[in-house]
């Protein structure tokens, strides 16, 4: 499981991502400021930072000076959306920058995007009795393959990292089928109904009545 730093001093922020990221399956800790950073940083190691600038004691690009001795990939999340402010923190060595407000698809989003970059996206994801392989794009049950459509395997994905949350079926056309929806199509319901059948997922997979679906864990 990716281990993540959280470092944010307003904790109903902190909070709000600890919450998404871990229902995606990341292990989260959260520091409220930089100085609180440093220190937990000098014992543990994390995949990834996701880093507030204004912070109390020590600034973010203060404290992302000190991060880039560790080489963890570093996204900056703040308030300050001014260009020179992103300039200088991704001159800094950040590899990416969210501006508040962000909506949590986006976070997970560009959390997966930079762990992909460096390699250190989830290869193996447990749920009740499957193990999937997101690399290999296998999925197995007491050590049987399952044979998934690249859609459908897809499709499993998006809803394992997005767990409890309602999915809208806008959302699951436009990321797993990379088009825009067109509010009659059937395919999301047609493949999530096949995916339920093959994996058993009857009671996980929630149909969400004129919004979407939810997969329970």
């Amino acid at each position: 499981m990716m281990k993540l730093l959280i470092v944010e001093d307003e904790e109903y922020i902190a909070d709000f991502m600890m919450i998404g990221l871990e229902k995606a399956g990341y292990e989260c800790e959260i520091a409220y400021d930089g100085k609180a950073a440093a220190d937990v940083l000098e014992v543990k190691r994390y995949d990834l930072i996701l880093l507030d600038i204004m912070l109390p004691e020590v600034n973010g690009f203060e404290l992302m000076e000190y991060i880039r001795e560790y080489h963890t990939p570093v996204i900056f999340i703040t308030a300050r959306s001014r260009l020179e402010d992103k300039v200088k923190g991704l001159g800094l060595g950040a590899d990416d920058y969210i501006t508040k407000p962000f909506a949590l698809a986006e976070l997970i989003a560009r959390v997966e995007c930079v762990l992909r970059r460096y390699h250190k996206g989830q290869e193996k994801i447990l749920f009740r009795d499957l193990e999937i392989d997101a690399v290999s794009r296998v999925v197995r049950r007491n050590g049987e393959n399952i044979e998934l459509t690249m859609k459908e395997l897809d499709l499993l994905l998006l809803f394992l990292r997005n767990r409890n949350i309602t999915l809208f079926r806008d959302r699951i056309y436009e990321e797993v089928w990379e088009g825009e929806y067109d509010g009659e199509s059937r395919t999301v319901d047609l493949h999530v109904q096949r995916l339920k059948k093959k994996l058993g997922l009857h009671t996980s997979i929630i149909s969400v009545r004129k919004i979407g679906y939810r997969l329970e864990d």
